[in-house]
């Protein structure tokens, strides 16, 4: 199903959506296929070592550990998932770090002025293990999840304030959250081979301290109706949150989750796959499989964090592969849009777009070392679609 064409649907049941072609009925299209970028060709790779359509340049914001260049403040090993927040005339983006506790797992923040200088740096949670990706609340917060078997949700305060464990939002391998104002609902990814879909029901919308956590039931099949089914014990001990309900539907190896007009997409790295899901008609598809690119090779593998822009694209960030940003557009076409170059051993993180549409930031956890010492954060700015 086209997205364009699916959000279209949304706007005209009273949900904001996208503009767009016309809704064509309840025929579901393949997957996105192989397609030229909006942008247009990759060029040679710039003084920062990433290729980069035509008009658009990067910049090195901060590095692991080394202070961040106009501050105090040492940036964090292995950076991965990210946010950023509006704040007043500039912006902050938050950033996890994927370490253990021991060697300075939690999160940081960057806050910019309106130019995009860095003003400020600091940490924003410490003392937590691999914090890979997370999510951002409508109230500001940025929700840390950790990557480890009984894993927690921590929200955290860029804006100032003291980090607090979130129970209620189920201990497991979590891995990304996407907030929904809609139906006042978190989503959670699970990075298992046999991870489960969640949601987050919150007892008072903007309090993650009490509510209710569900797990997705559907089919075998790749597309199809979906349920949401209460899971008993939260706290996934002796038994794993994603074996107690029964018809629950795996997914292999959740990675990054986006939220926007009554859609969620999520990635799935086992079998490079990013998964659409239908809030309003409460059914799920394939937005993207690497099997059913078609003329191949596809351009996108070992999918990873997700974000989308202003204009409705979605971009994918790699773990592994080519070490590229790959754009899926809402006419169901994906493309690479960035791609750098000798970083093998490392991989991208935390794409996020400042909330004008104009800077994408994103990190390579473990640059050109291969160690998580090694991360290197950076900027993009150009003419993005908005």
């Amino acid at each position: 199903m086209e997205r364009r064409s699916f959000l279209l649907r949304t706007s005209v049941i009273g949900a904001a959506a996208f503009s767009g072609s016309l809704w064509q009925g309840a025929a579901v299209a393949a997957p996105a296929q192989n397609a030229p970028g909006p942008y247009g060709a990759l060029q040679a790779p710039n003084a920062d070592g990433i290729r980069l359509p035509a008009g658009f340049t990067s910049r090195v914001v901060a590095r692991s550990g080394q202070i961040v260049p106009g501050t105090s403040y040492r940036w964090h090993n292995a950076p991965d998932g990210g946010a950023c927040f509006a704040d007043g005339t500039g912006w902050i983006y938050v950033s996890n770090s994927e370490t253990s506790s021991s060697s300075g797992g939690g999160a940081s923040m960057l806050r910019f002025d309106a130019s995009g200088v860095v003003t400020a740096a600091s940490r924003i949670l410490s003392g937590t293990n691999n914090n890979c990706a997370g999510g951002k609340t409508p109230w500001n917060t940025w929700l840390s999840c950790e990557e480890v078997d009984n894993g927690r949700v921590w929200e955290t305060y860029p804006f100032g304030g003291t980090a607090v464990a979130r129970p209620a939002m189920g201990r497991f391998n979590h891995e990304a959250a996407a907030a929904d104002p809609i139906r006042r609902v978190v989503y959670l990814t699970e990075d298992k081979s046999d991870g489960r879909f969640y949601r987050f029901v919150p007892t008072t919308w903007g309090d993650l301290s009490a509510g209710t956590l569900q797990v997705l039931k559907a089919g075998t099949a790749t597309s199809g109706a979906f349920t949401w089914a209460t899971v008993p014990d939260p706290d996934g001990s002796p038994t794993p949150t994603r074996s107690q309900v029964s018809g629950s539907k795996a997914f292999n190896g959740g990675e990054g989750c986006h939220y926007a007009n009554d859609t969620v997409w999520f990635t799935t790295k086992g079998d490079n796959r990013v998964w659409q899901l239908d809030l309003v008609a409460n059914t799920y598809e394939l937005a993207y499989d690497d099997n059913l690119v078609n003329p191949g090779p596809a351009p996108l593998t070992g999918v990873d964090n997700v974000t989308g822009s202003t204009f409705g694209d979605l971009y994918v960030a790699e773990d592994g592969g080519n070490l590229e940003i790959c754009m899926i557009t809402p006419d169901d076409k994906v493309s690479v849009f960035l791609r750098v170059d000798n970083q093998g051993s490392s991989e991208i993180t935390g794409p996020a777009f400042t909330p004008a549409g104009n800077r994408l930031y994103f990190s390579s956890q473990r640059g050109t070392s291969g160690s998580s010492s090694g991360g290197i954060t950076y900027c993009v700015t150009g003419p993005f679609r908005t």
